[in-house]
């Protein structure tokens, strides 16, 4: 066989290709260390040249630990950029994005930054950065709001459910505040109203926020829509007319003050959530939603009692959520990771969970 090898990369002869010298020098090359190290098979020594000559390098994929999708690579989004900030020279670690919770696919499924707020450099809101790729959104419904007792999915997040769980937070206003309908587990409780700002989740636990009528319309495919006012964010703007000393129009604020809790949902170009809460105005709420990147976004619930968003890091990835391995996205939020394990809470939240 090194004698045909060798023949076939010699000199010339008559009818014959010639070969490059540079192909034949390769292929001699070739014989001599397959003759030289039998041991390392053929097919090493064709990888180890390979190598040598610069062969281009396929990174790696995160492969599930689900046994029947071993062969799967993980599909994940960018990380997302970092966020500018709205006083200069920024903070330390300002605007800068950190993965955070459990890891899906040994992939960061979630990443959280904080940003002074725009009207007041003394102050700052938490804003988390959701991967739609690797996590599967559900909407669980409250007992208060929207009420009834029929429901599945509802607090407290059930052992099965926390062994996935990354990320929860909270819903929006009550029905009778929200302008707008609730569907869930095939119950309408209250009408979709077009026009209205809308949390669509499919049933593949793909999430969006769009406009109901005209971003978004009921399909088989559609699990659940909570609805709540009008888009804050449209187009990648904030909507016109906004007012900071609002405590009233984009939902009424506890004891008339106007840098209240405040929560917000939106979608980026790329389909990832942003969720944004501080201590701020509407029209703080509006700016970070759309520096962060935010095409579309909604306002969700407001004022201590009510905003918060927590993430989970179990200390294996097949752990169990639970509130002592739980952290709030702002250290002030009053609210604390137990939220979402107590089965008096009344309110309507959303999970964020590994398939």
């Amino acid at each position: 066989m090194a004698h045909r090898i060798a023949e076939a990369g010699g000199g010339p002869s008559a009818g014959r290709r010639r070969v490059p010298r540079s192909v034949a020098r390769r292929r001699q090359a070739l014989v001599l260390v397959a003759v030289a190290l039998p041991c390392i098979g053929f097919v090493g020594v064709l990888h180890s040249l390979g190598a040598a000559r610069g062969a281009p390098h396929t990174p790696t994929k995160a492969r599930s630990t689900n046994p029947k999708a071993v062969d799967a690579p993980a599909v994940s989004l960018a990380p997302p950029d970092a966020i500018g900030p709205f006083h200069l020279p920024p903070t330390s670690g300002e605007g800068q994005w950190r993965p955070v919770g459990r890891r899906v696919d040994n992939l960061p499924a979630v990443y959280e930054t904080t940003v002074r707020l725009p009207s007041n450099a003394a102050a700052g809101a938490g804003i988390a950065w959701m991967d739609t790729k690797l996590l599967r959104a559900r909407l669980y419904s409250g007992s208060l709001s929207p009420g009834g007792l029929f429901w599945k999915y509802t607090a407290p997040i059930s052992p099965a459910a926390s062994q996935t769980l990354v990320a929860a937070f909270n819903g929006g206003f009550l029905l009778k505040d929200t302008n707008g309908g609730y569907f869930s587990e095939r119950h309408l409780v209250a009408p979709l109203r077009t026009g209205a700002a809308s949390l669509v989740i499919f049933k593949n636990g793909s999430a969006t926020v769009g406009e109901w009528g005209r971003d978004l319309a009921m399909t088989p495919a559609v699990v659940a829509v909570r609805q709540n006012l009008t888009l804050l964010i449209d187009h990648g703007q904030p909507v016109a007319g906004l007012n900071p000393n609002d405590v009233s129009t984009w939902g009424v604020s506890l004891h008339g003050v106007v840098d209240t809790w405040r929560s917000g949902l939106g979608e980026t170009a790329n389909g990832a959530l942003v969720y944004v809460s501080g201590q701020m105005t509407i029209v703080d709420l509006a700016d970070i939603l759309a520096r962060a990147g935010s095409v579309r976004a909604m306002v969700l619930d407001m004022n201590p009692n009510w905003t918060v968003f927590s993430i989970y890091a179990p200390t294996s990835g097949s752990g169990a959520a639970s509130p002592s391995n739980g952290s709030d996205l702002l250290p002030a939020m009053l609210q604390t990771p137990a939220r979402f394990f107590e089965p008096a809470y009344s309110r309507d939240f959303v999970t964020m969970s590994a398939p």
